[in-house]
């Protein structure tokens, strides 16, 4: 018996919850990048000659200094995450998931959907969770590591952040870092800390 099926009907796209702007995205991609380019190193000490993470960070960078979103963000984002598949170490998965996810950040998408909050901080959650695992005194400095991403963040980023449904935990350690760093960074106050305008002077 030969059974016909259907053609697959198209998802019509979702009509957005609320507005985002060019420099709000970019506002989510600079802290994204800000997070992973700390860690990068970690992965290019143990795979030289592998560019795929460092790719994605110069795309995301390009986007969030002023560039267009293109094909490179789309592109890089996946080919990172490759890459830290075929990595040697955990701290190398985590670096290059990290970039990865920077790159994936400019596709945030102004849905009233929890799972979008992956896109704002899970490039931070890698960049903590590599800090974890680095012995202290390689790639982590003295203090809370979770502190010290939460200082990255703007009064731009979390009021981009504030749309969005609180995100529940996850089963492993990267999904409890983003819902970590989503409870703390809401209850930041909305007032710009100076630490903020000396770091935007200087991007």
């Amino acid at each position: 018996m030969n059974i016909q099926r259907k053609p697959a009907t198209p998802r019509e796209p979702r009509t957005p919850d609320f507005a985002l702007t060019s420099n709000e995205l970019r506002a989510v991609t600079a802290f994204a990048v800000a997070a992973a380019e700390q860690v990068l190193p970690v992965f290019q000490a143990q795979h030289p000659d592998d560019d795929r993470p460092s790719e994605a960070l110069a795309a995301a960078l390009a986007f969030a200094r002023g560039g267009r979103r293109s094909r490179a963000q789309r592109v890089a984002a996946p080919a990172a995450h490759r890459a830290a598949k075929e990595a040697a170490s955990p701290v190398a998965f985590h670096a290059a998931m990290a970039a990865g996810d920077a790159a994936a950040s400019a596709y945030l998408h102004p849905l009233a959907d929890a799972v979008q909050v992956n896109h704002i901080l899970r490039a931070a959650a890698h960049t903590i969770r590599v800090f974890e695992l680095c012995p202290a005194g390689e790639e982590q400095d003295a203090g809370d590591p979770v502190e010290r991403i939460i200082d990255l963040a703007t009064p731009l980023l979390i009021d981009v952040l504030r749309r969005y449904p609180r995100i529940d935990a996850g089963t492993n350690r990267v999904g409890r870092l983003v819902h970590e760093l989503d409870d703390r960074l809401r209850d930041q106050s909305r007032a710009p800390r100076a630490s903020h305008d000396r770091a935007a002077e200087q991007r």
